[in-house]
């Protein structure tokens, strides 16, 4: 296994740490070097662009979803048979779950799988205040991980003039530079990656980001930082062992649903499922002989007239579901299945029907945000009295119904409210569920995808 490591932070969003990150990530790559990536926190949008872009294999890191040693677990698994290992944060440094506690922070993730980190700071019109800004990251935690930093949207002329007054200064390592460049900075319409003629620009764009890349950091030094990193002693992976026969999960994929996390995915691996890949877009009909149906988050509304000219493939779903066919269904996948859903064009479309005379529309503003905690309020085979599950939301649109059968509450314990619906064998709302937090959650729908296959059989 690689121990090689290094995370990119930053100061706050907004500073480059996306765009150091694919600079560092395609700058490696084009030196042939085997190269993982990770995101800090629940972002399924970043690790989606490493592999759809980058095509470097990408996962979430999360101290919210997972404690200290499956995180570990999870890294070293991940990790194991690649030459390095670039780590992208999330948010300020130190910013966590709350105001008061860096819980669930880039800083906390630097501390449990013990990574050195460099920080990303945008020192456009900045001098020797960037000296005491400095200090003051270091100075806020002694663990704080942080051993070199790399200066965005400055010339190489000022980058020269501050890295020894740093490097004398604070006392870590100045490693680069990347100078302000508006034709190959990666922002966050990037990130969303709608058409295959933004994934064409932006891999162009890439490619020259990696070449400047590889002019204006000291790339030998950074993987001589990655390669100091301390060994780490994960527990062992003790994997979950398939209950039965296989089973074969229609997932779909495409421009409208794309949002997974790969653990996930993963975990039913583990537990005996076959993913088949379907593209509600363009399908007219489901892939033949499954057991169990995944509709993911991602952009549906972007795509309201072509979802609801596939009318075939949606009472294909409609009438698969109302007949028994489990399925679970999230954020996306969920606007999916209601009477009506309401697209960027601000035309109310037909969707699939499973939620009858419910809607979703657009609101002027983030609806719900942020890490929550679900727990069982109402008979569902999948989470039981007094189990939880974590989970994320994210959302502009919103339902006119977003369901009782569970009840979310977030970290700080300030909000809660109901959420999940249960429709014959389908589980289904906004949030956005891990199931290692709660691997039982999965088994229980695998099991339920094996009993419908039994009882079709019959």
């Amino acid at each position: 296994m690689s121990t090689s490591r290094i995370l990119i932070g930053a100061c706050a969003s907004g500073s480059g740490k996306t765009t150091v990150t694919c600079a560092l990530l395609m700058a490696l790559k084009q030196q042939a070097l085997r190269v993982h990536a990770c995101k800090c926190g629940p972002d399924y949008i970043d690790p989606m662009f490493h592999e759809r872009v980058l095509g470097i294999p990408s996962r979430n890191l999360d101290p919210f979803f997972a404690d200290k040693d499956l995180l570990q677990e999870l890294f070293c698994r991940q990790s194991k048979d690649c030459d390095v290992t670039v780590i992208e944060g999330v948010m300020g440094y130190y910013d966590g779950i709350s105001f008061t506690e860096p819980r669930a922070s880039t800083y906390d993730v630097a501390k449990t799988i013990k990574a050195p980190v460099i920080l990303v700071v945008n020192a456009k019109g900045m001098a020797l205040t960037l000296v005491a800004l400095l200090k003051g990251m270091l100075s806020f935690r002694s663990d704080h991980q942080i051993c070199g930093v790399i200066l965005n949207r400055v010339s190489k002329m000022t980058y020269q003039r501050l890295a020894p007054i740093i490097e004398r200064e604070v006392g870590i390592r100045a490693l680069g530079y990347l100078p302000e460049c508006p034709e190959v900075e990666i922002g966050s319409r990037h990130l969303g990656l709608l058409t295959p003629q933004e994934l064409r620009d932006v891999q162009e764009r890439l490619e020259k980001l990696g070449t400047l890349a590889r002019e204006s950091l000291e790339i030998e030094e950074i993987l001589t930082l990655a390669d100091q990193a301390t060994p780490l002693h994960a527990p062992q992976d003790v994997g979950h062992a398939p209950k039965g026969a296989p089973v074969r999960l229609a997932i779909a994929r495409d421009e409208a649903f794309c949002f997974y996390y790969e653990d996930n995915l993963d975990l039913l691996r583990q537990l005996g499922c076959e993913l088949i890949p379907f593209e509600p877009l363009r399908d007219p009909a489901l892939p033949g002989q499954i057991d169990g149906l995944l509709l993911g988050g991602g952009y549906p509304e972007c795509y309201g007239a072509q979802l609801e000219g596939n009318a075939p493939l949606r009472q294909e779903i409609r009438k698969a579901l109302l007949s028994g066919l489990p399925c679970l269904a999230e954020c996306g996948g969920f606007m999916y299945l209601h009477e009506q859903m309401e697209d960027t064009q601000g035309v109310m479309r037909d969707m699939v029907g499973l939620l009858s005379a419910n809607a979703c529309t657009r609101k002027d503003h983030l609806v719900r945000f942020g890490y929550i905690t679900l727990s069982a309020t109402g008979d569902n085979p999948l989470l039981l009295p007094g189990e939880e599950i974590r989970a994320h939301e994210f959302h502009y649109w919103d339902s006119t119904d977003n369901g009782n059968l569970m009840r979310a509450d977030k970290p700080s314990g300030t909000r809660s409210w109901p959420c999940m619906h249960s429709v014959s064998q389908t589980i289904c709302g906004y949030p956005h569920l891990y199931f290692l937090s709660n691997p039982a959650f999965a088994e229980r729908f695998v099991a339920l995808c094996r009993a419908y296959r039994e009882q079709e059989n019959s």
